[in-house]
């Protein structure tokens, strides 16, 4: 990638105690690696498509955000640095994916990465983003005396290999409460809750990735939440998943709620 070395992400300032994190809405490859991939692939069907339009309004909010600029075929930024699997059992994409969500080959035969690529993905994509990610929250703990992490994930309503049926429309996910405090989840689950009960599942399939996990620590006043959001909901499901700012109207409004009941919550629980 030596040659495609770009700054690995987008930061867009804020002074409110929540930083908002976008892993999965890059798109950029590198020519050399698109080269050897297959045309699906080349698609980008794995994409977190418009979430950085749909969350427009985080900036009215005060709420800092980062987000990829390269994709998650060159490496998950939303995957523990070892590649351990975030659902041992399930199936799973990987650090360095080599098979989308739906089992696809992205490479074409014998192109996959070898141990020397992987390496240098790791250090020039994965570690900046982190290495970002972690300084922003120590910032904003040391500012507000309190920190909340946001990690900002959708995904097709179906996907028959990693889940059965039909995805909920908000999955909240606070590693099963560990993430976060106590009083925050019930908070999150209440503001999208009032969208509809029905649509909401909390700590189900989803229960937080890497980012998620290993961020959220609430002894030390950094707590953590991931949204993973059905991109029935505001665009389509279907290539080039256009974004549909009817849909994207309907859910906006509790995706504000949700945001605006972590604030809330961190003004009460600040020092």
């Amino acid at each position: 990638m030596a040659a495609d070395r770009v700054t690995p992400y987008r930061f867009a300032p804020g002074a409110a105690p929540l930083l908002m994190s976008i892993p999965h809405v890059g798109t950029a490859i590198p020519a050399a690696v698109e080269a050897r991939m297959t045309e699906r692939a080349l698609m980008r069907p794995d994409t977190d498509w418009h979430l950085d339009r749909l969350y427009d309004f985080a900036s009215e909010l005060g709420i800092p955000t980062l987000q990829a600029v390269w994709s998650r075929y060159v490496v998950d930024l939303n995957r523990p640095p070892d590649d351990a699997p975030l659902y041992p059992g399930r199936p799973s994409t990987g650090l360095f994916p080599q098979q989308d969500f739906a089992g696809d080959p992205l490479y074409l035969p014998g192109s996959e990465p070898d141990g020397e690529e992987r390496a240098d993905r790791l250090q020039a994509c994965w570690l900046p983003y982190h290495q970002r990610l972690e300084r922003e929250l120590a910032s904003i703990r040391r500012k507000h005396g309190i920190a909340i992490l946001f990690d900002c994930h959708s995904i097709l309503s179906e996907v028959p290999r990693l889940f059965e049926g039909t995805l909920r429309d908000f999955n909240l996910g606070t590693a099963h409460g560990r993430a976060c405090h106590p009083g925050l989840r019930p908070r999150l689950a209440e503001a999208l809750g009032n969208y509809g009960e029905e649509r909401l599942a909390v700590d189900g399939r989803f229960t937080g990735g890497f980012i998620t996990r290993h961020y959220g620590d609430p002894d030390e006043r950094v707590h953590a939440f991931q949204l993973e959001l059905s991109m029935a909901t505001y665009c389509g499901e279907l290539p080039p998943w256009n974004y549909e700012p009817d849909k994207a109207a309907e859910v906006r409004p509790a995706l504000r709620a949700m945001l605006e009941a972590a604030l809330a919550w961190a003004r009460e629980h600040g020092p």
